[in-house]
């Protein structure tokens, strides 16, 4: 049985102040909902700072990270290794974000090598992959998130894949208000766990968790993870209020 994943990507938001008054407030709101895990991405700059209040209050919450530089450190002016990120108790990595791909022209080379060394610190990547409206409309999405697969994973080995998360995140659907229909998201979430079970053996792929990101709010949250292949969210704006987000992970639980 997977267990769900409600991570919030809190993007270019929040300072160290504010940082630490989200999670205090969230913390209040999702302590002792079962069935559900539940992690923060805060920026960089407040990732010090979270994680401490995370320690002070005693949450269960897991802290994740934005993005990383795949290598353990170096003449790399303004980047963040997977050390650093790993000294301040960080669990999750995001990697792949359609932002950083389409904004910062991250090629899927670059990507596999972040999830690769993301691995390599003991840490679990959150992949995202996602298709453009363009892309939907031409038929093209099955086989846009097939190749962003089989290039991301290329450096896993099978008895790792077990610990990946994926996400689903349409592009079209982030930060626009639009969200694609639950069966249209079952439909691609159902595909990846198929490309997985491909690569890496179906008992694999069952344990992997997929989840759905792009506009999901507490108005659509139950009935997106009711679906049997989706297995929470990656949670964008409404990650930024507290009480947004929990309603979101209570439709998790």
């Amino acid at each position: 049985m997977r267990t769900q994943l409600v991570a919030g990507n809190w993007k270019m938001y929040k300072t160290n102040q504010e940082a630490v008054e989200l999670v205090s407030g969230l913390a209040s709101l999702v302590e002792g909902l079962g069935g559900v895990e539940v992690a923060v991405c805060p920026p960089f700059t407040s990732l010090a700072d979270v994680s401490r209040s995370l320690h002070e209050l005693g949450s269960g919450m897991a802290l994740g990270a934005q993005n990383v530089y795949p290598r353990s450190e170096g003449a790399f002016t303004g980047e963040i290794s997977p050390p650093m990120l790993k000294a301040l108790g960080v669990t999750y990595v995001i990697v792949g974000h359609s932002e950083r791909r389409e904004i910062l022209g991250e090629k899927d080379d670059f990507v596999a090598a972040k999830v690769r060394a993301v691995l390599d610190e003991g840490m679990t990547p959150i992949l995202c992959v996602g298709e453009t409206l363009e892309e939907r409309e031409a038929g093209g999405a099955l086989g846009k998130v097939e190749g962003q697969l089989d290039a991301d994973l290329a450096n896993v080995r099978p008895e790792e894949a077990s610990a990946l998360v994926i996400a689903y995140e349409p592009i079209w659907a982030i930060g626009t208000g639009k969200t694609a229909t639950p069966a249209d998201a079952q439909e691609m979430n159902s595909f990846i766990r198929g490309r997985l079970a491909a690569m890496f053996g179906e008992a694999t792929a069952d344990k992997v968790r997929v989840l759905y990101g792009g506009s999901v709010k507490p108005e659509n949250a139950a009935e997106l993870m009711a679906m049997p292949d989706i297995d929470g969210a990656l949670v964008g704006g409404a990650s930024l209020k507290a009480e947004d987000f929990a309603a979101i992970v209570r439709a998790a639980s």
